[in-house]
């Protein structure tokens, strides 16, 4: 599956139907005959391939399916819809921007009230969601009941571009790109242990996903492969600068809910250097990520990140090089497992 393609499916947390079933395509595919696919009752695509030495450790890579969005709360008599955001999402970043509206992927933009209108007071700051709307068309309550009824989601409509030397921009891309990544560490390594990639849901409205995942494994160790916010823009303090597009895989130290243990992390580094792939510390610790939520149930977590700029917008923009990096180190992360189980 082509990266333009996995981040064309809208799965906003709680309805990643999409992304699933397109994940559980490609990887039933890839362990033909020798794995199970199966999903739980949150939601979670778990994909388990049995190793040939039950000496090495059960080991679980984990990606989130989802992405922001937003939830239709009630309709307007005059046909504009009443929103709340799914995740984070900064209300400077969708003031007028082009949103698709439910199963039937309605087009709508997102408007708010227009500056010529504003007080003095209301232009000195930013846009409450709260006073937003999506603006589907409609020409009353009944008509956008009846396109977009309450309760249905809407997510950003961002096309994948390519553009500059290397880069890509699109919605959703970091959680998609990891998506790939998992899916390819499940065709292309040789790990003789049990390896298990879950596809998580509702990363974005608490890891609720990830928390459920690594209790039914309970894996030894684990790898979480997500995004990492760059804010590598040259107005930024260079000191405040996260991370570097174009710099490598992203190794963070810890984050608001889980501290990486050293070994993991000497571990990843060591792997790098031998194989000469590009990696850079994260210089950050205000995300969060579900590695904390995995840890709870006693596995050391690697966090390996893509460095990403504007994260949870319709045009989140990364390099491919730093996709490749991320990829090409899980795959020797495995491989560093499979030479010495006890350094995990």
């Amino acid at each position: 599956m082509l990266l333009s393609e996995m981040t064309a499916l809208r799965g906003p947390s709680g309805w990643e139907d999409a992304v699933r079933d397109a994940i559980r395509r490609e990887a039933a595919a890839i362990l033909y005959g020798k794995g199970r696919v199966y999903t739980d009752t949150m939601g979670n695509l778990f994909c388990c391939r049995t190793g040939t030495d039950a000496g090495k450790p059960r080991v679980m890579l984990a990606a989130h399916m989802d992405e922001v969005g937003f939830l239709v709360r009630f309709a307007r008599e005059d046909g504009l819809l009443g929103i709340d955001a799914v995740g984070d999402i900064d209300p400077r970043c969708a003031v007028s921007k082009h949103v698709l509206v439910g199963e039937n992927a309605v087009p709508g933009v997102i408007g708010v009230k227009a500056i010529h209108l504003m007080c003095e007071e209301d232009r000195k700051k930013a846009p409450d969601l709260q006073n937003m709307f999506i603006d589907v068309g409609a020409k009353d309550r009944e008509e956008a009941e009846r396109l977009c009824p309450p309760g249905s989601y809407a997510t950003f409509d961002g096309a994948y571009v390519p553009f500059g030397d290397g880069f890509v921009q699109a919605r959703a891309l970091g959680s998609r790109a990891g998506c790939l990544v998992l899916l390819d560490a499940l065709r292309e390594s040789d790990y003789a242990g049990d390896l298990t990639c879950v596809f998580t849901v509702q990363q974005h409205v608490g890891m609720r996903g990830a928390r459920i995942a690594a209790r039914r494994i309970m894996p030894d160790a684990a790898v979480v492969v997500e995004g990492a916010a760059a804010c590598d823009m040259g107005m930024t303090d260079a000191h405040r600068q996260a991370a570097r597009c174009g710099a490598g895989a992203v190794l963070p130290f810890m984050d608001r809910r889980a501290v990486v243990p050293q070994r993991m992390r000497e571990l990843a580094l060591r792997a790098a250097q031998k194989r000469g792939i590009p990696v850079q510390t994260l210089r950050g610790t205000a995300a969060s990520s579900g590695a904390g939520e995995i840890e709870r149930v006693g596995a050391p977590c690697l966090r390996i990140a893509i460095p990403c700029r504007y994260a949870h917008s319709p045009a989140t923009v990364c390099k491919l090089s730093d996709i490749d990096a991320v990829r090409d180190l899980l795959l020797a992360v495995l491989e560093e497992i499979n030479e010495g189980a006890d350094r995990v």
